[in-house]
């Protein structure tokens, strides 16, 4: 950290306009930071869905205090899709640790886990709606409702992109010419995301369960 701070301290006192400034300025290759475009692209998507997210908690917290708020039920599937959502997050973690040791036929499998664990997670969630739509409790019939399929859905279209960039990553590695060193960072980025996922999860899991 005390690096860091010198580094910047000593960047924001550099005079352009001196020749020894300019030749070190030239021969700079113009990156700023040390971060890949991968990573700081996922850092950012992180960063906007905790604001989305976040928003949506606080307005959740508000409407519940008004006189038409009825609770949801507590189906025993939304815990079962919890347990899903963990054991993917750990299976990725350990895809991760496998893919650093260079166990490449085992992150495969490790991978094709995760979108099964991924897709049962998906399924639940459906499965859960069809239950309350059975139940006649739709998205008009109170709030909660309301709430609960729009937060569900949310998070559901954050899984989906996740999916997205996991199919890319497990079609990349079993193709012959793939490049290991961005395959391994694409694979320890996926299991980020799938941890913020799952965090995001437990917030808006525990506060609907709680209310």
């Amino acid at each position: 950290m005390k690096k860091k701070e010198e580094s910047f301290f000593k960047l924001i006192t550099q005079k352009p306009w001196e020749a020894s400034q300019a030749i070190l300025d030239n021969e700079h290759d113009g990156k700023t930071l040390t971060d890949s475009k991968a990573r700081l692209g996922v850092r950012t998507v992180m960063v906007v869905s905790t604001v989305i997210f976040s928003l949506f908690v606080v307005s959740y917290s508000d409407r519940m205090l008004v006189h038409d708020w009825r609770s949801l039920s507590e189906p025993w599937l939304l815990w079962v899709n919890t347990i899903m959502l963990i054991l993917t997050s750990i299976v990725f973690h350990r895809t991760k640790i496998l893919a650093e040791k260079n166990e490449i036929e085992k992150v495969k499998n490790s991978l094709l886990v995760v979108g099964f664990l991924t897709f049962a997670f998906i399924t639940g969630q459906l499965l859960v709606w069809q239950h309350f739509v059975n139940l006649g409790q739709y998205a008009s019939t109170n709030p909660a409702n309301a709430f609960f399929y729009v937060l569900t859905a949310l998070h559901g279209l954050h899984i989906l992109g996740g999916l997205y960039f996991w199919a890319r990553v497990t079609t990349q590695l079993f193709k012959e010419n793939y490049n290991i060193s961005k395959t391994k960072e694409n694979i320890e980025l996926c299991a980020m995301y799938w941890h913020f996922l799952l965090i995001v999860w437990f917030v808006l899991f525990g506060l609907m369960v709680s209310t």
